[in-house]
This record gives C-alpha cells, structure tokens and sequence, in this order.
C-alpha cells in the first residue's frame, strides 16, 4: 500500500496486522502438504494418507489413503484395512489428526506456535 503526504512524495506502507496473522496458518499449513498423516474419525475408524489439503471448515483431504478399522469377531489381526485413494473428511466426523515427521521438524512447528 502506497500512501502520499503533503509534499507529494510516496512512501510504501506494510501490510495491516490482520493481512499478516492471516499469513501465520497458511506457512504452518504448507509446511504439512504432502506429509502421511493419521486422522481418527468418531466411529473408530483411521485414516492413514498424505496431507492433499484442508478448508476453511476444516474438512481435510487425503489422498493414496488407507482406512484401518478394529474388527470385534476373534481373529489373528486386530484391525482390517482397504485402500481408498482420495478421501475427503468432514472435520464435524475428526476426532484426532497426526503429522509424521522427525523430531526436528516437530520442535519447529512447536517454536511457530510461539
């Protein structure tokens, strides 16, 4: 933003405060693009694929997904899982949401949150 004076000269303004807050969780949410990340949904269900993107809701996308669920009947495996591909989850159905990655990258998104 440009602003003029009196003597006619221009000199540049920064941006308003609520321009740049609104900056603050887009950086933090490309820094998750393409990470494998684990969502927990109200009915038991996982969801394991790489972070495509999220909304203004907060409904997330995740695509090359695989869904685990617990299986109640005796069996050697406790869970089942199937391939799904794309998927989209309400964030009104989301109960849990994690983000693999290292322990480096973990404390910089802890230092962001400061």
């Amino acid at each position: 933003m440009e602003q003029v004076d009196a003597g006619g000269s221009t000199t540049t303004v920064a941006a308003s405060t609520s321009e740049e807050s609104g900056l603050y969780p887009i950086a933090r949410v490309r820094k998750l693009l393409f990470r494998q990340m684990l969502v927990g949904i109200k009915d038991g269900r996982f969801f394991l694929g790489s972070f495509h993107c999220i909304d203004k809701q907060g409904n997330i996308i995740l695509q090359d997904t695989v869904e685990y669920r617990s299986i109640r009947r005796s069996s050697p495996s406790p869970t089942e899982q199937r391939c799904l591909g794309m998927i989209l989850i309400p964030a009104s159905c989301r109960t849990s949401c994690h983000v693999d990655c290292s322990i480096e990258e973990q404390l910089s998104l802890i230092q962001l949150k400061e």
